[in-house]
């Protein structure tokens, strides 16, 4: 059965996908630590050293960067997904137990974006893909490192992408 149409495309919309989520986690950041775009939904800046506001927004703003360019996605994302679990537990759930409730819907929604992209990686378009080896970048396993997905002969390497599931047995 042939791929689907759309299946060559995935890479690419890994990518924009990381660099939305990247740019929007990094202008919390900015809001809270500088007040660009738009200061602290009106409440000015995070004083210096603040517990546990401040830290949040260094996360928010190293880790949305790293994120957006595409350097060291998993760990970024994964110390980001973690800091916004954090955050709606800490701070949203205890008001209410639903996200809708509670207004925790951005901390629910970039905690579960940032741990897709944890274990999807960068997809294409990324800084950290200039670094690749060249023989990763070209579509061809890499000599030492994980496992990668092999379908049809074609390994999907650090492209980001999946490869398709095969029935049992074969």
């Amino acid at each position: 059965m042939p791929p689907h149409p759309l299946h060559r495309a995935q890479p690419y919309a890994l990518g924009l996908f990381r660099i939305v989520v990247g740019l929007l986690f990094a202008c919390h950041g900015s809001a809270s630590l500088f007040g660009f775009p738009g200061g602290r939904e009106g409440a000015g800046t995070v004083p210096l050293g603040e517990w546990p506001g401040w830290y949040a927004a260094v996360i928010q703003l190293v880790g949305g960067l790293l994120v957006l360019t595409g350097l060291g996605t998993r760990t970024a994302a994964f110390i980001a997904s973690g800091s916004m679990a954090f955050a709606y537990f800490h701070v949203h759930q205890p008001h209410a137990l639903l996200p809708l409730q509670n207004g925790g819907e951005p901390s629910v929604m970039f905690c579960w974006a940032l741990l897709l992209l944890v274990f999807t990686g960068p997809g294409a378009l990324s800084l950290g893909g200039l670094w690749a080896p060249r023989a990763t970048r070209a579509g061809t396993p890499p000599a030492v490192g994980g496992p990668v997905a092999v379908d049809g002969g074609t390994a999907y390497g650090r492209t980001g992408g999946v490869a398709p599931p095969t029935p049992l047995g074969k």
